[in-house]
């Protein structure tokens, strides 16, 4: 039975707390910010203007932290934190949202991990256990989208079972978004 999921029930609770042998996935909390701001800072420059910090040194710790406040009001599906047990440190995120490039009514895996969490097995730990809480709430389908050039990205993914479709969501100078999925 996967993590999440009471025994008295064979539908698993909301995605709030999921448990692996390295880590913890919980509700994030707004005064985690600023970590959510160093992936910000993190990203490949090769990542689309609007989802890194700008010349303005936007978005702010304030402003990410309000954002998470404002996710965390609406029930169901969401972003979780992705802490490590042993030392309690909070090293990224992973979750399904409700918006996506795939059909209607239909989530996305979206997951990242700070850089120096990264290459242990960690978003792939995170990401099996986000898509069996899915198994077992009866979700069919999960979607994710990956830049082309994002080969660590695409591995994961391939771990988890999602496939590559031939849809492209979008090209710009720095590559193009694949969609892949996975199915039950």
């Amino acid at each position: 039975m996967a993590a999440g999921v009471s025994e008295a029930s064979s539908r698993p609770g909301p995605l709030d707390v999921l448990e692996t042998a390295r880590l913890v996935l919980r509700g994030r909390r707004a005064d985690e910010a600023v970590i959510y701001r160093e992936l910000w800072l993190e990203r490949d420059p090769r990542v689309p203007a609007h989802r890194r910090i700008d010349r303005d040194g936007r978005p702010t710790v304030d402003e990410i932290a309000a954002h998470v406040r404002a996710e965390t009001q609406a029930p169901g599906l969401g972003l979780l934190a992705v802490q490590r047990k042993e030392s309690g440190d909070v090293i990224g995120y992973c979750g399904l949202t409700p918006r996506g490039s795939g059909a209607p009514g239909e989530p996305e895996l979206a997951y990242e991990l700070l850089r120096a969490a990264q290459g242990r097995g960690y978003a792939t730990e995170a990401g099996r256990a986000v898509v069996a809480w899915a198994l077992d709430a009866g979700i069919p389908r999960i979607w994710a989208e990956v830049w082309d050039w994002n080969v660590a990205s695409r591995r994961v993914l391939t771990k988890l079972g999602f496939r590559e479709t031939a849809l492209v969501t979008q090209t710009s100078l720095h590559g193009r978004s694949l969609l892949t999925v996975w199915e039950e």
